[in-house]
């Protein structure tokens, strides 16, 4: 299919070839939910936590005689139906992690994009990265173009869009998101899905291709960046509990 490219004026200057596998496709909303849920899910943390009888603090003494009272009997002032008593059946820490299918994931993705390009809400850009990194000239090149509530900004690469990601940093309806990793919950909370022209072949490259082993160029270094940026927090995470760990032996001693 056919796609206009516009400026960074908001003037129509080429046409842009997308893959009609990936932007032009019936959107599946089963998946596209299924997948969202899952992508919601994985966002928890599960911490959350209530103490039972055994957990609250105090309660170990009998609060009185077991018999000649004519009150019921009790062990403890802790028991669940005494104020200040352990919750029953309260929830503990989990997991909420749900798995997908990696063409599900897909599918969802793709679905979510052809019902941009179905809502009309999708503009591919030329020439964004040369944008003042300033907020005043985000909101001035977003005033050229159709209003949004919000709009999602896709580059190939954080490398090179400093500019883009300094001008939006300050507008909370805007964000900036690099091709790897386009999600279901980012395309379909945003209104507006505007498209740097280098990240098409990256967009179409891990989605239209379901074997991930043979996308060729562009499309397998796109895949490499996904997973280095991803394994670039799991790092920082282990690091920040290291760090955490340290700072709490060092108080111990």
């Amino acid at each position: 299919m056919q796609a206009d490219i516009y400026s960074t004026a908001g003037a129509v200057v080429a046409q842009a070839e997308l893959d009609d596998t990936v932007w032009a496709i019936e959107p599946n909303i089963a998946v596209m939910h299924q997948a969202l849920l899952r992508q919601l899910a994985n966002a928890r943390l599960g911490t959350h936590d209530t103490k039972t009888r055994g957990e609250v603090r105090g309660g170990g003494r009998k609060p009185y005689r077991q018999k000649g009272t004519g009150r019921a009997r009790q062990g403890s002032t802790r028991s669940p139906q005494w104020k200040g008593g352990g919750v029953v059946w309260g929830p503990h820490p989990r997991k909420y992690t749900q798995s997908l299918p990696r063409k599900m994931r897909r599918l969802a993705v793709r679905s979510a994009l052809s019902a941009k390009v179905i809502d009309e809400r999708v503009v591919i850009v030329r020439d964004l990265a040369s944008i003042e990194g300033k907020t005043k000239a985000m909101k001035a090149f977003r005033e050229g173009f159709p209003a949004a509530r919000s709009t999602l900004i896709v580059v190939p690469a954080k490398e090179g869009m400093e500019s883009i990601y300094r001008s939006a940093s300050n507008l909370a309806d805007v964000k900036v998101i690099i091709a790897p990793l386009l999600n279901v919950r980012d395309v379909l909370k945003y209104e507006q899905l505007m498209i740097l022209e280098e990240s098409l072949p990256v967009i179409d490259g891990w989605l239209a291709l379901e074997d991930s082993r043979r996308i060729p160029g562009v499309f397998r270094r796109a895949r490499l960046e996904r997973l280095a940026y991803r394994q670039k927090f799991a790092l920082a995470r282990i690091a920040s509990k290291g760090s955490t760990a340290t700072a709490v032996a060092a108080g111990a001693e």
